[in-house]
């Protein structure tokens, strides 16, 4: 920053001398009547120089300022990716995934422009303004007094137009956000788009929306183009009063030719830097607007910090425990009620119940996507809210309904998890899962390219290649939600398969709506809004003939 002020400074200044200069040389032919060459060539050669040192320092500041601006938003985009990485799951529930991306992207792009713009207007400006003026003032401190009464104007007129222009700016990027979070959600939604021929009421959305931002991008850009012209309109009118009252003093005998020469340049430099400033107001309105909707999410409350001196859960047995646990999304809607469970090591938990009743929620709680209201869980006795997070939640092992898969090679899919693992680790995790084979078959293997979601691969591919990643790093618990709910018959009973090996030895919830898939579970807990309504195996809660019973039964008579 200092190698900065000081490129800016000896640029200016030097800028500054040179009027000076060229006013001594008018009065020189002024007063003499006659031109001396020896004497004008020496003023040539040292303004000569004088403007090609500037022009150095100016390169060199121009330089400093774009890695300076870079390294800010560098940093700035850095510590937003951080801060979302640690952002409780509820933000992103109630964000719009493509608004989030537009604040990381589009947002600080725009910082990026006002941060560059505002270097290379204010530093040099400031110079300029204050080497200017003090050269007036030496000059001529009447004319000074001139321009220095004028001067306000401009900035009145400036806040004005800002002040109500703020407002369309800031609505200008929100719009942004949301016209980017709308294109994301259809984008990733094709096939339900098109299946439920909504092309054209997307449409009509998209163009309502493009249609706001429009609106308020025009307004917005109408309100601070007059910033620029106004502006320069008052300081045309200074310049005009400047010369007006300078060719008075020089009438009266008060200033030399090459004196009003020097200061008519010298008010012209005061006055560029507010032009300079007030022609690039649309793009420091803009990062403004944008660095509040950045700086918003660094302004999130994290994810509870961690307790002092928190336990590293190193080796996990899968006893777990809920005592009395309250959990709610809203304050005013209680979700978990009083949830009370004792699970053994090694046990198949299966969780059922309605829509909404909790199922998910309770396996989220045990990982701490949230934190829980009132109560207490405890893995192997020990309370998690005094466990790492990282590694309570590195003890699970979680096979979703949704798969994701990213944009690679098979190898890398599998080794998500374990970055470093070996070929023989990859194939043996794959074997595990019973995918193996399949992946030989592919033309180049476990370097196979994956296509972003895994769209070039069925849905019970990639149930297995998710298996296999879980399977490789070998977790001593199991999360299964809704695992094989988007899988045909055979392909289930095939990934049944894989489950069974995986889950052998290990603590497993799963949560299932086919309830043909969990007879075989040490303990079933049937969940009603939020409450453990019943609990016990198969064959228990068959016989007491309630709510499982009868959800049970009405599945078989709907397949039969």
């Amino acid at each position: 920053m200092f190698a900065i002020i000081i490129c800016a400074f000896a640029s200016n200044l030097l800028m500054v001398i040179g009027p000076l200069l060229v006013g001594r040389g008018i009065d020189y032919i002024v007063g003499y009547g006659n031109v001396n060459s020896n004497y004008l060539l020496k003023l040539i050669y040292i303004l000569a120089a004088l403007y090609v040192i500037s022009a150095v320092f100016s390169w060199i500041f121009s330089m400093i300022a774009n890695v300076i601006a870079f390294h800010t938003v560098q940093d700035i985009r850095k510590e937003a990716f951080d801060k979302i990485s640690i952002l409780p799951l509820s933000y992103f529930d109630n964000n719009a995934h493509g608004d989030i991306m537009s604040r990381l992207t589009n947002d600080i792009d725009a910082i990026s422009d006002g941060v560059l713009q505002g270097i290379t207007q204010f530093y040099p400006g400031i110079v300029t303004i204050l080497s200017s003026l003090v050269l007036m003032v030496i000059l001529s401190p009447k004319i000074t007094l001139v321009i220095l009464l004028m001067t306000p104007f401009c900035f009145f007129i400036a806040s004005f137009i800002t002040t109500r222009s703020n407002k369309m700016f800031k609505e200008q990027q929100r719009t942004v956000g949301e016209l980017n979070g709308y294109i994301e959600e259809i984008i990733g939604n094709q096939k339900v788009v098109k299946a439920f021929g909504y092309e054209k009421s997307s449409q009509e959305t998209f163009k309502e929306i493009n249609e706001r931002l429009y609106k308020c991008g025009r307004f917005a850009q109408l309100y601070s183009s007059l910033t620029n012209p106004s502006t320069r309109f008052v300081n045309n009118i200074t310049y005009i009063l400047v010369g007006v009252v300078g060719g008075i003093c020089s009438v009266v005998g008060g200033l030399s030719i090459g004196k009003i020469s020097s200061f008519l340049t010298y008010s012209t430099q005061f006055s560029q830097p507010i032009n300079n400033i007030t022609s690039v107001t649309t793009q420091l309105q803009a990062a403004v607007a944008a660095a509040e909707r950045v700086f918003s999410i660094l302004d999130e409350i994290p994810e509870t910090s961690e307790v002092k001196n928190s336990y590293v859960l190193k080796e996990c047995y899968g006893d777990i425990n809920f005592t009395d646990v309250c959990f709610s999304y809203r304050k005013d809607v209680s979700l978990i009620k009083n949830l009370n469970i004792n699970i053994k090591s090694g046990s198949t938990v299966a969780i059922v119940g309605p829509t909404g009743a909790g199922k998910t929620t309770m396996v989220n709680l045990l990982m701490r996507f949230y934190d829980i209201d009132s109560g207490k869980i405890f893995v192997d006795k020990r309370n998690i809210g005094e466990i790492t997070r990282n590694s309570l939640r590195g003890a699970f092992g979680m096979v979703l309904q949704d798969t994701w898969l990213f944009a690679g090679t098979v190898r890398e899919n599998i080794s998500y998890g374990k970055p470093k693992a070996t070929i023989k680790e990859i194939e043996k995790a794959a074997k595990a899962a019973h995918i193996h084979n399949f992946i030989k078959s592919l033309p180049k293997g476990y370097d196979t390219i994956i296509t972003e979601g895994g769209e070039n691969l069925s849905q019970g591919q990639k149930q297995f290649l998710t298996i296999a990643r879980v399977m490789m790093i070998d977790p001593p618990m199991l999360i299964l939600d809704e695992a094989t709910s988007n899988i045909d018959t055979r392909t289930e009973l095939s990934i049944q398969k894989a489950f069974l090996s995986m889950m052998n030895g290990r603590t497993s919830f799963i949560i299932a709506h086919r309830l043909s898939t969990i007879r075989d579970a040490d303990l079933i807990l049937v969940m009603n809004n939020g409450e453990i309504i019943e609990n016990g195996n198969h064959k228990e809660l068959i016989k007491k003939g309630g709510f499982y019973a009868n959800l049970y039964n009405s599945q078989f008579q709907v397949t039969n």
